[in-house]
């Protein structure tokens, strides 16, 4: 490959892809598509019969700079862009320059590989068979076979990569790597699970690296590896792959969607941080973190119970809310202390860890949703527990209508936020004017609004000194 770099003229990268740090390699394709014709017949002329060959599987040759590893140290590249910019193909390269040798039967740098997307038919569909996928870029002679029954690429060279699902972390439990794929991170359901538990498992040789290829989504787990000192960054819009997209595609889609939220994050492979219309912006959430436990006077519960008990269902959401009551109502200050919620419980499990969180912070009150389970959820809870202090509360407005009074709160600054709450805080960032942007039912959500809403807005009488006429 340096024969091929040393040939082509210098020139300057394109200004539209951002790249955190300069990749190693710079692609000749750009000065194939303006160089006169003479100039590349001169090129083409000047190759060996094999290094014509293998022309068109050199990758650092063809691709964009987004798509090319930077230099340096880093654990995690991310390639982050829009719809279309060429994340899959990048990936798929990157696994190839891992695991192939100098020969079709040369040992690489990798040996063992995990292929992780959101589900197993989406990584063989996509990362392994797809039309930019792993053997579609393989040139024929350490072209990898395609296990099936195993669900697994095995190379010429003994070089294995496992398909996994982002769906069932555990699996990731057992086995060890030295180099990692992570396709559209942004959507797994259980992605810090699925994270969290593939680098564990990323252990082998003396440099294990992943590469993660997503279009950004604002979740928490992305920003979290955005944010860490060993993650390198390549950024790249739609715009970027243009010679590889049809052209009533990209206007099709700038038309319908550029200077939409939906475009900066789909078409411009930008992270957006808040929502159009969001009740509680990633600003107001960050003013209310607090680093030490205000003093209150009253503490709640919140429950929003599900509908059924199996895994696949809503969660149920559990919040612990204290409240500083004393004095002037408009000096009342509140301060949510814990987000128990719990997902695929039955219905006693549920109770009990609702009951369990009271106990664990001298709780003054039970307050519980019952639109869905009526009597019933009362009654649940005190066969557990028969003097547990309890609220029903029944849901007569839309869950947008109910959450902008506690949305208030935030904006005057009289709610503050314990560690330990990023799956609460998601949720929040995605109750909008328009109602709710997310998948599912917001339950941790509904669980705080109950919990401000007793303690902040609509606090039960208290009794009063009075005189009775007669």
């Amino acid at each position: 490959m340096t024969n091929f770099a040393s040939r082509l003229p210098a020139r300057s990268e394109p200004a539209e892809p951002l790249i955190s740090t300069e990749p190693e390699l710079r692609s000749g394709a750009a000065w194939l598509a303006s160089a006169t014709p003479e100039a590349v017949d001169d090129f083409l002329a000047g190759l060996s019969e094999n290094a014509l060959l293998s022309l068109p599987w050199l990758f650092d040759f063809w691709a964009l700079p987004h798509q090319l590893p930077p230099r340096g140290e880093w654990k995690t590249w991310v390639i982050m862009g829009g719809r279309g910019a060429g994340k899959t193909r990048a990936g798929a390269e990157w696994v190839r320059a891992q695991v192939e040798g100098a020969g079709p039967e040369d040992t690489g740098r990798a040996r063992r590989v995990a292929l992780v997307g959101e589900t197993v038919d989406q990584v063989r569909d996509v990362m392994v068979l797809g039309d930019s996928g792993i053997i579609a870029c393989s040139p024929p002679d350490r072209r990898p076979e395609w296990q099936a029954t195993r669900q697994q690429l095995m190379w010429p060279n003994g070089a294995v990569a496992q398909v996994f699902s982002a769906h069932d972390p555990e699996a990731l439990r057992g086995p060890q790597f030295d180099a990692a794929w992570a396709d559209e991170l942004g959507k797994w359901k259980k992605g810090a699970e699925a994270w969290d538990q593939l680098q564990f498992a990323l252990r082998l040789g003396k440099n294990p690296r992943q590469v993660v290829t997503t279009t950004p989504r604002n979740v928490g787990v992305l920003k979290a590896i955005l944010k860490n000192p060993s993650t390198v960054i390549t950024h790249a819009p739609t715009e970027a792959n243009r010679a590889y997209l049809a052209e009533s595609f990209l206007a099709e889609v700038q038309s319908r969607y550029g200077g939409t939220r939906l475009g900066r994050q789909e078409l411009e492979g930008v992270l957006v941080d808040d929502l159009d219309g969001a009740l509680w912006t990633l600003s107001m959430l960050e003013a209310a973190q607090a680093a030490t436990r205000p003093e209150v006077s009253r503490i709640v519960v919140a429950v929003d119970p599900p509908v059924t008990s199996m895994n696949s269902s809503d969660e149920c959401g559990i919040v612990v809310v204290g409240a500083d009551t004393r004095g002037d109502p408009k000096d009342w200050r509140a301060v949510v202390l814990e987000d128990a919620s719990v997902n695929g419980a039955s219905p006693e499990g549920w109770a009990r860890a609702a009951l369990a969180a009271m106990e664990r912070h001298g709780a003054d009150r039970l307050v519980a949703e019952v639109n869905q389970g009526g009597d019933l959820v009362e009654r649940l809870v005190r066969m557990i527990d028969p003097l547990v202090p309890y609220r029903g509360v029944h849901a007569t407005r839309s869950k947008m209508l109910r959450a902008e009074p506690v949305a208030a709160l935030y904006e005057q600054g009289r709610v503050a936020h314990m560690r330990g709450l990023g799956a609460l805080e998601d949720q929040m960032g995605k109750m909008t004017v328009q109602g709710w942007q997310g998948a599912g039912s917001p339950d941790r959500l509904d669980a705080l609004v109950w919990a401000l809403t007793d303690l902040m807005i609509t606090p039960l009488p208290i009794a009063r000194p009075s005189v009775r006429s007669l």
